[in-house]
């Protein structure tokens, strides 16, 4: 596996420049206009092949819909998402439909994403009909049994329905669908946060192997600072649609340089009961605030235990805070 410094010296295979998602919301008045919620505000990153990045942060950050803006499946606000030297935004969806063979996603609830009333043959099945018409039934059949087996699901479950496999069953039928066409990146959306913990590990131990044997690059979307740490290259801190602070996973949790990273960090359990006792842990003050109408400056301010009277007229940008570590802090360096 390439180290960062090696994978700097290629071209990434994805370039996101200043992606905005915004949603329009009813204000329920005559002739008030709707106000836009801010899902995703300014976002950039680059991703090189067979790199794993994490999205992490709390509950309504934005990282889902980070995700699937990056996909097309939502239609960004305003930005760029380039895709191999192609640009992506915009494009009509006969246009996108050539690139979503290599752009593919798993889904968080594994049981919700699969149709019912297919067999879970169908199911993984049905990207070939999409990408590749011109296969016969018996050519798929052989695709499809040889992924099930890649994704550890016996063959001979091919005609069963999805109410009959356990959740992590069904998200082992999710991954064999993303992977069936082979594809070069993979949005994982909080994968394994609705599966038992050693079903979990199971998981991602499993997207990991895939990653290896056909060299993948993953977004990998999670709340959960252990996982991805385990399974990430870099990992990227979004607060509010805001990035907050991008580095690679050592120097991240080594030497967090924002007070939102460094709050997550210090709530990540550690196994050492004793270390875990005496741990000093940061409690951040209320709750998130609605992406509707959010704090001007620095939308972390308002929680912030550092902020002063600069973080609620300026806005913060991304700064070197050393080498392939960016924050968005005003006093990230006192």
């Amino acid at each position: 596996m390439k180290n960062q410094s090696e994978r700097r010296e290629e071209e990434p295979i994805l370039t996101v420049n200043g992606l905005k998602v915004y949603f329009p919301i009813s204000s329920g008045k005559l002739f008030v206009p709707p106000m836009p919620l801010k899902a995703v505000d300014d976002v950039s990153f680059e991703l090189y092949s067979g790199e794993t990045l994490g999205v992490v942060g709390e509950s309504g950050c934005g990282k889902s819909t980070l995700g699937r803006g990056i996909l097309q499946l939502i239609e960004p606000t305003a930005g760029e998402v380039i895709w191999e030297g192609k640009h992506l935004e915009g494009l009509p969806s006969k246009e996108m439909i050539i690139y979503r063979k290599n752009l593919q996603i798993i889904f968080q609830d594994p049981l919700a994403s699969l149709n019912p009333r297919m067999t879970i043959g169908d199911i993984i099945a049905e990207p070939l009909t999409v990408h590749y018409p011109q296969l016969s039934n018996e050519q798929k059949k052989e695709k499809v049994a040889e992924i099930m087996e890649q994704v550890g699901l016996l063959p001979q479950m091919i005609n069963r329905y999805p109410h009959e496999f356990s959740g992590g069953q069904c998200q082992r039928i999710g991954v064999a669908r993303a992977m069936i066409l082979r594809p070069k990146l993979i949005v994982c959306d909080e994968p394994v946060s609705a599966l038992d913990v050693s079903i979990q590990a199971q998981i991602v131990n499993l997207i990991q192997e895939l990653q290896q044997s056909f060299g993948l690059s993953l977004i990998f979307i999670s709340h959960d600072l252990s996982i991805v740490r385990h399974i990430s290259h870099r990992i990227m801190v979004l607060y509010l649609g805001n990035v907050m602070e991008v580095a690679d996973k050592q120097t991240l949790y080594d030497e967090p340089k924002h007070p939102y990273t460094k709050a997550l960090i210090s709530a990540v359990p550690i196994p050492d009961p004793e270390l875990e006792k005496n741990k000093q842990r940061i409690v951040l003050e209320g709750d998130l605030p609605s992406p509707l109408t959010p704090p001007s400056g620095c939308v972390f301010r308002t929680r912030c235990p550092i902020a002063k009277a600069i973080c609620a007229k300026e806005k913060p940008h991304l700064v070197e805070a050393g080498k392939n570590h960016q924050v968005a802090c005003h006093f990230w360096d006192k």
